[in-house]
């Protein structure tokens, strides 16, 4: 609820500071006295338009505060911590205008746009009357009010889970089924891929013993005709190292009986003549298998040729066509998979659109009922209110499949006809503002319990009546202010006698400029006032008895309404 307004150099007000409290709170005073005012301080809090003729004259910045209890508004707290903006129990919204420059806004001392006032104001107020913040004229705020006379909300947040469920299904079966062509191209080339590799059977390793093998093949004449010439020159020819190392020996041996300490000398001769014949025979074991095969070559270089043909078709180093063989095989698997799993996802789709379609006609059947008692306790309300003949109408439209949403089926639409003959039309086409403050009043009444914005300002509701309706009025504000908070700007002194609190707005002159004040009212004053609405500019003892009967008779109905 709305705690407490401040305005400072907006229009004709200097400086002003309100305390407001729960159930009904009237203000009234002289025409021109700025009654709106309040109302446009407010306005300007929850979002609307700022302008910088709207700065009193002779200053350069205006600013409005409100203050906000939304202990018991879990839907703005939940706005709030959304938005990180949240500061215990207290919200307050602050609108600064300067002139010359650009409004300001801030929620609990944070920076905010005008659209996160706006958003956030549609949940702590709504102002009923020729203004923007009227909810009544959305048709979400329809279906949310019907939904909550109805006591949809377990109906509504299950439809919401539902929808989300087969949203999400939907996305996923959406995204596979539009991707299927390109899978199956896909398909058809990973499988061609993979017949080519699996033909080719790249062994681990094969690539570096065929390059070795290559390089022995190509060089196969030099080898053989070095290897030849070494094994002459070691072991075969005429003056062959062996033959060399024989004769060293033979001398050598000699010697060592004359000094035995070459004897040493003389054995490590013999061990190389060893190793040099071992070297020998090793050259001759792979002369003879040196072979000449020119087939065998070409094989080798063919084998080599398609392992880099096919390394540069698929664009990988050679090294790597085994890992990009694996990498096709496991992608070839996971979409034929793919296929199994988008049967079993259509399946599943179905089931869901069926349950949910199922659980939307259970909603519109539940909200048709709801709307033809909405309709008959509003249309009822509305003969109280000076409207005799006028008819109210909760349309429930239950669309096809296709209008499947998150709330349902429904397209839900308030239908008026506020005099009799007149055909029903929606409730945003009224055309009289104070046919359509009181239609307002009467559906605001009849789902009061179940209304979510805790505080309702109603402008001027009372235009064109008078007399016993101006009462009924009266008295339906003072029955919605027992669980809402309500502000009400009236001239009629039948509503203002209702309310729980009385605050008058006067003007006065003071160094060339006008400027308003509005001024909480003692009991004395209230009789005052409501004799001077009742008497005009002269007020005779009579019509203060008048004004003191009228509050007398108020309090009395309320009491036996409350012991009721």
């Amino acid at each position: 609820m709305l705690t407490q307004i401040a305005v400072e150099n907006l229009v004709i007000v200097s400086r002003l500071e309100l305390e407001l409290a729960t159930g009904m709170t009237a203000l009234t005073g002289e025409t021109g006295a700025g009654k709106s005012i309040l109302i446009d301080a407010l306005g300007l809090t929850l979002g609307d338009k700022a302008d910088a003729a709207m700065i009193r004259r002779g200053c350069e910045r205006a600013e409005v505060s409100a203050t906000f209890d939304v202990e018991e508004n879990p839907a703005a707290q939940a706005w709030l911590t959304d938005q990180s903006l949240e500061d215990g129990h207290d919200c307050v919204i602050r609108r600064v205008l300067v002139r010359g420059g650009r409004a300001r806004a801030f929620i609990n001392g944070r920076s905010a746009s005008s659209g996160q006032l706006r958003a956030l104001g549609e949940l702590l107020v709504d102002i009923h009357g020729q203004h923007a913040h009227q909810s009544l004229l959305r048709p979400a705020a329809q279906r949310a009010l019907l939904d909550g006379y109805a006591d949809h909300q377990p109906l509504v947040a299950e439809m919401a889970a539902r929808y989300r469920a087969y949203r999400d299904i939907d996305a996923r079966w959406s995204e596979l089924t539009s991707a299927r062509s390109e899978r199956d191209e896909r398909l058809e080339l990973l499988r061609f891929q993979i017949d080519e590799l699996t033909e080719l059977a790249l062994g681990e390793h094969e690539l570096e013993a065929l390059d070795a093998e290559q390089r022995r093949l190509a060089n196969q004449g030099q080898l053989q005709a070095t290897t030849a010439t070494l094994v002459e020159l070691l072991y075969e020819g005429e003056q062959s190292l062996r033959d060399g190392l024989g004769r060293a020996a033979s001398e050598l041996g000699s010697l060592t009986s004359i000094d035995p300490s070459l004897r040493e000398t003389a054995e490590l001769i013999d061990g190389a003549t060893v190793q040099l014949e071992e070297a020998a025979a090793s050259l001759r074991h792979y002369l003879d298998a040196l072979e000449l095969d020119p087939t065998r070559l070409q094989t080798v270089e063919e084998r080599i040729g398609r392992i880099h043909e096919l390394a540069r078709k698929y664009r990988v180093q050679p090294e790597a066509l085994n890992t990009f063989f694996a990498e096709r095989q496991q992608e070839l698997a996971t979409l034929e998979q793919t296929d199994q799993s988008l049967d079993a996802l259509a399946r599943e789709r179905e089931q869901l659109h069926a349950d949910l379609l199922a659980h939307g006609e259970r909603l519109s059947a539940s909200r048709a009922q709801a709307a033809q008692r909405l309709s008959a306790t509003v249309t009822a309300a509305m003969q109280e209110l000076g409207m005799a003949g006028g008819q109210f109408q909760v349309a429930v439209e239950a669309g096809g499949a296709e209008a499947l949403s998150g709330q349902g089926l429904d397209r839900v639409g308030f239908l008026v006809s506020a005099n009799p003959g007149q055909p029903l039309q929606p409730l945003a086409k009224v055309a009289s503002g104070g046919e359509l403050s009181r239609i307002s009043l009467a559906i605001q009444v009849a789902t009061a319990q179940v209304g979510g914005i805790p505080t309702l300002v109603f402008d001027e509701v009372d235009v064109g009546i008078g007399g016993g309706v101006a009462e009924i009025v009266g008295r339906l504000l003072n029955r919605l202010g027992s669980s809402r908070q309500v502000l009400c700007v009236t001239h009629l002194p039948q509503v203002a006698a209702q309310a729980h609190q009385h605050l008058e707005v006067r003007k006065s002159a003071a160094d060339g400029q006008t400027l308003t004040e509005i001024t909480p009212l003692t009991s004395e004053q209230r009789i005052e006032e409501i004799a001077r609405m009742l008497g005009g500019t002269e007020i005779t003892a009579t019509t203060r008895a008048h004004a003191a009967e009228m509050l007398c008779k108020s309090r009395d109905a309320e009491m036996a309404g409350d012991s009721r």
